[in-house]
């Protein structure tokens, strides 16, 4: 079936919630590991197997009294699809969907509640891939994302399912149908973690959900929210450092622009040996440290743990046992209070926030 679908697929038991043990495999022999490693598979316990789509995700909640579909807002995701929903930043208005993308997703929103019969709230996730608008699921109950939403709308949504489910008719509330008119500012719901917390949990973002909490950030501007975002979430990055960058083959084409981009705002590059190759071919000055095990010495796990480095961009593919250079590096990173990425989306939206301040006089 992974074959016919074509790799990468995404892969998960068909009896756990919160996306546990559902990962992104990329080959046959990546299907196999996981079968043997990741979950048991019976008859009664099926591996679901998916076509897995690079885009930009987001998602919607709901509220249908049969009739009328109030759809308070669209929230876009900064972390692309395959990373889980509650572990993806959000923002609110989107930012780069086309009034034709959001018309879309409105229609989709519509149509469903009218087809399952949704009577109070729903959350439906979609993810737009080469400009199309694709389901990813629809969930018929309330969403973590109600109370975030709730609050930058001013739409009690809960209160407002209730009533819907009683029998009252939203539009004699006031409420029109699809989405409803847009609220000043831009507000970013961001994930919290507990890494430091919890032994032997890999901090690399993924289908599987891993936060423990959520934080927001609202302003003016997609920047000052996401800075108040990343604050909140105890991510401080200073205006200059230095930012060690370890990443997978596939991700060395985006590391390039933005290594480019933390040069041109005050940051120093270091990098691992490949990576640092990809970077320099491209012209971006790079200082290459050893990785483990290299020089007798494990220099990054010394200066992460000498606070040498501010940030630690750290991709994988498949490095998942507890003994590899990524697992290590992502822990010493955690232990010692190194603000760590795993998602080059999200290293992306945290160096525009140091470019906006980089270009103003002016405090966030």
């Amino acid at each position: 079936m992974a074959k016919k679908i074509g790799y990468p697929v995404l892969v998960r038991p068909s009896y756990v919630l919160g996306g546990r043990a559902m990962e992104i495999v990329h080959s046959s022999a990546e299907l196999a590991d996981y079968i043997d490693r990741a979950v048991s598979v019976s008859n009664d316990h099926p591996v679901l197997i998916d076509q897995y789509l690079v885009g930009k995700e987001c998602e919607v909640d709901a509220i249908c009294d049969g009739d009328t579909v109030v759809i308070p807002g669209i929230m876009e995701h900064i972390e692309r699809a395959g990373v889980h929903s509650g572990d993806s930043m959000a923002v609110y208005p989107p930012q780069d969907f086309s009034q034709e993308i959001q018309g879309e997703i409105e229609r989709y929103t519509i149509d469903l509640a009218h087809e399952l019969h949704c009577i109070g709230i729903m959350n439906i996730q979609f993810i737009v891939h080469e400009g199309q608008v694709y389901v990813i699921e629809v969930n018929p109950r309330a969403s973590r994302t109600v109370p975030f939403l709730s609050k930058v709308t001013d739409i009690s949504m809960a209160q407002l399912a209730t009533q819907a489910i009683l029998g009252t008719k939203l539009a004699t509330l006031g409420f029109k149908n699809g989405l409803q008119p847009l609220r000043s500012g831009v507000h970013v719901k961001a994930p919290v973690f507990s890494f430091s917390k919890l032994n032997n949990v890999d901090s690399t973002l993924g289908p599987e959900m891993k936060s423990t909490g959520e934080v927001m950030g609202s302003d003016s501007t997609l920047e000052k929210a996401l800075y108040k975002a990343f604050e909140a979430s105890h991510t401080h990055l200073p205006d200059h450092g230095i930012a060690l960058f370890t990443v997978a083959d596939p991700d060395k084409p985006e590391a390039v622009a933005l290594a480019k981009r933390f040069r041109e705002v005050g940051y120093q590059i270091d990098a691992t040996v490949g990576t640092a190759q990809a970077l320099r071919a491209a012209g971006v000055r790079t200082n290459v440290i050893a990785k483990l095990g290299e020089s007798g010495e494990d220099a990054i796990l010394d200066a992460i743990s000498d606070r040498k480095l501010q940030l630690v961009i750290n991709t994988t593919s498949q490095d998942k046992a507890t003994t590899s250079d990524g697992y290590r590096i992502r822990q010493a990173a955690i232990m010692h209070g190194v603000p760590l990425m795993t998602s080059l989306d999200t290293a992306r939206a945290i160096v525009q926030v140091l470019e906006s301040r980089a270009f103003t006089t002016k405090p966030l």
